[in-house]
């Protein structure tokens, strides 16, 4: 697929740090419950990590005590849905729709939330940005 931003291998591994690579660029996984925006509260903007494309809105978070960042919502196509058979399970890959970086997946028990979705999300994938009051 063509992306917007679309950098070779080397590049990406020049701009990122190799904990953001793994994730962002090869569909990693960072341990649950250690990234930074897990539980914070902060009003703003996630973007991704690897291109700054809005992807998120801190009124969409919800504490789902999955171990990662959960969104029931995000921003009209910023988001890329692959469908991911990997170990032994069949589940929902999402991808930054402008830069085709893995950022998590989606799953529908999101119970109590407007879409029933869950979109878990690895922190190390975002950047927040905090609205001025």
């Amino acid at each position: 697929m063509g992306y917007e931003v679309s950098k070779s291998d080397d590049e990406w591994r020049e701009q990122l740090s190799p904990a953001e690579y793994q994730v962002l660029r090869k569909a990693g996984t960072e341990r649950a419950f250690t990234g930074e925006y897990t539980d914070t509260e902060t009003t703003g903007v996630y973007r991704c990590k690897a291109c700054q494309a809005e992807l998120f809105r801190s009124d969409t978070k919800f504490h789902s005590g999955c171990g990662w960042p959960s969104f029931y919502q995000p921003e009209s196509e910023a988001i890329e849905y692959i469908e991911d058979t990997s170990h032994g399970m069949k589940r929902t890959e999402v991808r930054c729709a402008n830069c085709g970086s893995h950022l998590g997946h989606v799953f529908p028990d999101g119970y109590g939330t407007p879409t029933g979705d869950r979109y878990c999300i690895n922190s190390i994938a975002l950047t927040l940005e905090p609205r001025s009051s």
